[in-house]
């Protein structure tokens, strides 16, 4: 069966006898089971699953997220993800330690903020080759980004593509070995007694932290449940992170927080869920159709994102044209469609 519990006799001598098991949901790409033991200990036992990859591709994504989780495993005093207890790669099966999950609360965010600071600052140069780099933007997009201008008739000034260009050299990831995530969305971050966990790391990579602190201004970019942060939360919430990553490291955050958003309005790919991400332009479907992921759709993604972009640069020496840019296309986005929603409060996230 399918959704047989794959636990082996080497998992078994390792970790205990099953007892019972729960199917839990979890997506396409993995299946997932809370596992009580003989012991009455509880594990998770994740399966990665092909999920319309080749098996070289579920292989990956398996090899990764035990990565990402053994240098998470790192931490000192509170955790910051699950342990692994156990792994069989002919089967692509981890046995993890079981968390358990406070539910719901209106003030999720400072947490949040402060183990993605903890997350980040557990690698360093030498951990080069541990992960695979983060994948940012790439010329292709930043040309994407300007044809959709032009396809909602703004005009592109010249110094907007110099600027792109400069920016997705400054994105690049190899001077920077924080331990991204990937995904840090809600539904994988957990609240604990002990502080925010995160899981489901199939994504993990070594990059600038700030690609992934810029979630809270853009949008959460990866994630279905898109949300908007303002004022004095967004304030809070930053200097949590950075507050958090000094201590931890004794150095400022380095980069341009700004740079980190402009990185994500130009990727097209950030407007669906990662099953469709790398088959066509997503930016070039804007203008025809407006395609929903989720309870948004990629044009209130889209505004939001310009929106933040535009306000970050007005005074930015090195994307106010790009800023300028933005809010313009901005304008014209709403003046064709004029019932685009704003994005939603994060006391509205989903509760898993």
């Amino acid at each position: 069966m399918l959704n047989r519990l794959p636990f082996d006799e080497a998992l078994r001598s390792t970790v205990g006898i099953p007892k019972r098991s729960k199917l839990l949901d979890s997506s396409p790409r993995s299946r997932v089971w809370r596992v009580r033991l003989a012991d009455r200990s509880l594990v998770i036992v994740k399966q990665i699953t092909d999920g319309g990859d080749t098996g070289a591709d579920a292989d990956t994504r398996f090899a990764r997220e035990v990565a990402g989780l053994r240098l998470a495993g790192r931490a000192t005093g509170p955790t910051v993800a699950p342990a692994v207890l156990a792994t069989d790669l002919p089967s692509r099966v981890m046995v993890l330690d079981h968390l358990d999950d406070l539910g719901k609360t209106d003030d999720w965010m400072p947490g949040y903020a402060e183990s993605l600071a903890r997350l980040h600052a557990l690698t360093g140069p030498s951990d080069a080759g541990a992960l695979p780099a983060w994948s940012g933007p790439t010329a292709a997009d930043a040309e994407s980004f300007l044809a959709l201008a032009r396809a909602l008739d703004v005009s592109v000034p010249s110094a907007v593509l110099d600027e792109l260009t400069a920016l997705l050299d400054r994105l690049d990831p190899t001077p920077h070995h924080a331990l991204l995530h990937g995904d840090p969305c809600p539904g994988n971050d957990l609240r604990t007694t002990d502080g925010v966990r995160f899981v489901d790391f199939e994504r993990a990579a070594l990059g600038n932290g700030l690609v992934e602190l810029a979630y809270f201004r853009i949008g959460f970019p990866t994630c279905w449940c898109a949300m908007s942060v303002t004022a004095a939360p967004l304030a809070e919430v930053e200097d949590i992170y950075r507050t958090t990553w000094h201590g931890l490291t004794g150095r400022d955050v380095p980069g341009d927080l700004a740079d980190a958003c402009a990185g994500w309005l130009i990727q097209g790919d950030a407007l669906v869920e990662r099953a469709h991400r790398g088959t066509v332009d997503q930016l070039a479907r804007v203008p025809t159709e407006d395609f929903e992921w989720g309870y948004i759709s990629a044009r209130e993604r889209l505004v939001h994102r310009l929106g933040v972009v535009a306000d970050m640069t007005r005074d930015h020496d090195l994307l106010h044209a790009v800023g300028r840019l933005s809010s313009t296309v901005a304008v014209r986005l709403l003046e064709c469609w004029p019932t685009l929603r704003p994005l939603p409060a994060p006391d509205t996230r989903p509760w898993y």
